[in-house]
C-alpha cells in the first residue's frame, strides 16, 4: 500500500486567535507533531497545505521532511485545500489520510486506520467513537479524482462520504481523543492538559 497523507494547515485561525501550525504541543508547533505523527504512522508522501502566512510554517515542513503546496485560494474554504493537496497526490497512491491541523491524532491511531482499510479493502475508512464519526478520513486511491473536484458547497470531503455511504468502512475508537477539534483557545488548553495522559 502507498499511502499519501494531506494535513491541511492554511486557514486564518480566527477563532482561535493565533495561527493553529504554530501552537505548542508536547515541545513542539502542531504542525511539527502532525507531520511526525503522519510519517511514523506509515505515510510515504506527506503533504502540508499552506495557506495564510505561509513564509512562517514553510521551513517547519521542510525541516520535517514533508512536501508544501501554498494553496494562494484557502480563503474560499477548506474545500480548495483539499483540492490543492489532491493535485499534489501521484496517481498511483492507494490511499489517501486526510487530516487538518487541529485535529491532533497519534501515529497509533492513523495506522491502525490504514491497517485496517488494507486489512477490509476498503474505500472509505473512518474512526467512530460513540456513534459519532471523527478524523482522519482514509481514502482508496481510485477516490482521488474525486478528491480533486470536492466543492465547499458540498462540504468537502463530506460529500464523497456520503455519496459513498455505504461503504464506509467504520473502526471504533474507546477514547473520545478521534473527535478532538482544537476550534477556541479553551479546546487548546483542556486538550493539552490531557492529551499525551489518555491518547492511545
Amino acid at each position: 500500500m502507498t499511502v499519501a497523507a494531506i494535513l491541511m494547515a492554511g486557514g486564518e485561525s480566527r477563532r482561535m486567535g493565533s495561527p493553529k501550525p504554530l501552537l505548542d504541543w508536547g515541545g513542539v508547533t502542531l504542525l511539527e507533531y502532525q507531520l511526525r505523527q503522519l510519517r511514523d504512522a506509515g505515510a510515504d508522501d506527506v503533504i502540508a497545505v499552506l495557506g495564510h502566512e505561509p513564509d512562517r510554517l514553510l521551513p517547519l515542513v521542510r525541516a520535517a521532511g514533508a512536501r508544501a503546496v501554498v494553496n494562494e485560494n484557502y480563503r474560499e474554504g477548506r474545500a480548495s485545500s483539499i483540492r490543492a493537496g489532491a493535485m499534489t497526490v501521484d496517481g498511483g497512491t492507494t490511499a489517501i489520510v486526510v487530516l487538518n491541523v487541529d485535529q491532533p491524532r497519534t501515529s497509533a491511531i492513523t495506522r491502525r486506520l490504514l491497517t485496517q482499510h488494507a486489512g477490509m479493502q476498503a474505500l472509505i475508512t473512518v474512526p467512530v467513537h460513540g456513534g459519532v464519526r471523527g478524523h482522519p478520513i482514509v481514502l482508496a486511491g481510485s477516490l482521488l479524482g474525486e478528491t480533486r473536484e470536492v466543492k465547499e458547497e458540498t462540504q468537502g470531503l463530506r460529500g464523497i462520504v456520503e455519496a459513498h455511504d455505504a461503504d464506509v468502512n467504520e473502526v471504533e475508537f474507546d477514547l473520545p481523543v478521534v473527535l478532538l477539534d482544537l476550534n477556541e483557545p479553551g479546546d487548546y488548553k483542556s486538550a493539552r492538559r490531557t492529551y499525551f495522559e489518555v491518547a492511545p
